[in-house]
């Protein structure tokens, strides 16, 4: 049993894939509308996103670990997506901390459910209200990646006034990592096309590296991390930029998975090192996403938005390894 507005729709539009692939998997289908248990909320979809790992997903890549995470013939879950913004229409029984009508955002950390009108999540997990007045397209682009850019910071000790690059710094992770880095105090050099010079630096980088025009790994210059948020380089390009106890921490896996097995041996030795950032701490990510976009500290970049109808355009769209920002998609009812 649920408590639930007078509206009671049965179904629901949602974008589903029953197979890996290409954007062109996916449909846009009439469905039968999740209903929330005891312990979820039911949440009306206003806009949700597609980032790298809804496109890493939907053609479960790397192969091996993609088929573990979401099915090894198929996807399990037949309706990808992470990042929502919407408002609550039904609960369960056991859940108290919401109410009917209340303005949320969130993110599903197992990459499943947003691409669509409604979705379900647990009242208990990474789930909060919206702050007056952000609208849900910026609240929907506040988590994703954020949340892995709060993951390459809190896995250090970062100080006011620490040296930090960010390779990939117009990315969803990317542009995120700039701005929190700026809130903490760092000094933040970032790496990007030379046209996007502005942009970061009002996100609060103090220096811009084009890497279209200059080898950032040649730089004579050292840092205390660098932070490679789109996966592009190397613990190996990049040790010459670290100072002598520096970490890299990457967003990706990297060449034969190797910054899954660098932090287990580079610790060993009293130097440089690797770790990788391991997506903890959901749920405080978000209040602290929340409070920053209450207080006007934090702004996601938001590249271009589709309607639902032209998902995969967007997928096609992210797939090319431009966007900046954020690409949102508006769901209308």
């Amino acid at each position: 049993m649920s408590q639930t507005s007078l509206v009671d729709e049965s179904t629901m539009l949602a974008v589903v894939s029953d197979k890996y692939g290409p954007p062109d998997v996916l449909e846009l289908k009439q469905v039968k509308r999740p209903e929330p248990k005891d312990h979820e909320v039911l949440v009306k979809v206003y806009a949700t996103t597609v980032n790298r790992t809804d496109t890493a997903l939907a053609r479960a890549v790397p192969f091996l670990i993609g088929r573990l995470m979401s099915g090894l013939l198929k996807p399990r879950e037949p309706i990808f997506g992470s990042e929502f913004a919407g408002e609550i229409v039904a609960f369960g029984d056991a859940v108290t901390a919401f109410n009917i009508g209340d303005q949320v955002f969130g993110f599903n950390g197992n990459g499943f459910g947003s691409h669509a009108q409604y979705m379900t999540i647990s009242a208990e997990g990474t789930l909060v209200t919206i702050p007056k007045g952000v609208t849900y397209e910026k609240a929907a682009a506040s988590t994703e990646g954020a949340f892995y850019g709060y993951n390459f910071i809190n896995k250090v000790n970062l100080k006011k006034g620490s040296q930090v690059l960010v390779n990939g710094a117009t990315g969803g992770i990317g542009s995120a990592t700039v701005q929190l880095l700026k809130h903490m105090g760092a000094d933040v050099t970032a790496v990007c096309q030379g046209k996007h010079r502005e942009l970061v630096t009002s996100l609060g980088a103090s220096k811009v590296i084009d890497y279209t025009t200059e080898d950032f790994t040649k730089m004579d210059h050292t840092f205390d991390f660098v932070f490679d948020s789109v996966g592009k380089s190397s613990f190996g390009a990049c040790r010459p930029l670290l100072k002598p106890k520096g970490i890299y921490i990457s967003s990706e896996l990297g060449a034969m998975a190797q910054n899954i097995f660098l932090p287990l041996i580079t610790p060993l030795f009293a130097g440089k090192k690797v770790l990788f950032p391991l997506p903890l701490d959901c749920k405080g990510c978000l209040l602290l996403f929340q409070k920053l976009l209450e207080e006007g500290q934090f702004d996601p970049v938001i590249d271009r938005s589709y309607p639902l109808e032209q998902i995969v355009e967007a997928y096609q769209y992210v797939e090319q390894g431009q966007k900046i920002g954020n690409v949102v998609i508006t769901v209308g009812h």
